[in-house]
């Protein structure tokens, strides 16, 4: 043998070895499917080691909790202690027994429970009421009206203060339009110095029309003669009257 061939047998010799071996696709992994083995998990699972949990359930006489019949039984018990004539009723309920009413058994007329009305039932009304009773029902009530006649307002004594919103509304110039004659001279220092002593220019006003104003002016409070005194403006009282 050469040494090239012995050479190539071993190589070939190690390339098997390190080959990855690949497993039988029929064997399945990691289970057994020989015939034996299946026979083995046969054998297992019709033995008396596997059987169904036996199911607990409650006594027949007791229903189950959350069904149908749980559900019936406690509202029966509900309404049998309840019920009129019970012997807790007293403790329960107010002891009077409800109407039970029925098509065969009415419930009982506004005339034998005052404080029931029965204005809704027609035939009630109609045996008490009628067209004519109505009409002389409104006949004796038109009868009682009284006419109340109006009668004068009061006049006001002749102390009261004039009006300075009537005065603004009744008069139509502006503040400093001159209207009426003022004479003298220093009219300014007087109006001034007088002003001074009022505590507002409505005060000054009512004042002023007091003593004779806007004609006259005795106290020289309007030197410039447009019937408003120490600046008194009417304006505002205008155009609050329009809104």
């Amino acid at each position: 043998m050469t040494p090239r061939v012995y050479f190539a047998g071993l190589a070939l010799a190690a390339m098997a070895a390190c080959a990855p071996q690949v497993p039988d696709s029929g064997q399945g992994i990691g289970f057994d499917n020989s015939l034996e083995a299946q026979r083995q998990r046969d054998a297992a699972l019709a033995g008396p080691q596997y059987r169904v949990p036996d199911t607990v359930l409650p006594p027949a006489s007791t229903p189950a909790p959350g069904s149908a019949e749980a559900t019936a039984a406690e509202t029966t018990r509900i309404l049998n202690e309840t019920r009129p004539g019970a012997a807790d009723s007293a403790a329960l309920n107010s002891g009077v027994a409800p109407v039970q009413a029925s098509p065969a058994n009415a419930a009982p007329l506004a005339l034998d429970n005052p404080g029931i009305s029965d204005e809704n039932n027609f035939d009630a009304v109609s045996e008490r009421q009628t067209i004519e009773s109505d009409a002389e029902r409104i006949a004796n009530n038109r009868a009682q009206y009284e006419v109340v006649q109006p009668e004068a307002l009061p006049t006001r004594s002749g102390g009261e203060q004039p009006n300075i919103v009537a005065f603004a509304l009744e008069t139509k110039h502006p503040k400093g339009q001159s209207v009426y004659a003022r004479a003298g001279f220093g009219g300014e220092a007087r109006a001034a110095r007088n002003c001074a002593a009022y505590a507002s220019s409505d005060q000054a006003q009512i004042d002023f029309l007091e003593r004779g104003g806007p004609v006259r002016d005795r106290k020289g409070l309007d030197p410039d003669g447009d019937g408003y005194a120490c600046d008194w403006d009417p304006a505002p009282f205008r155009k609050a009257s329009q809104g």
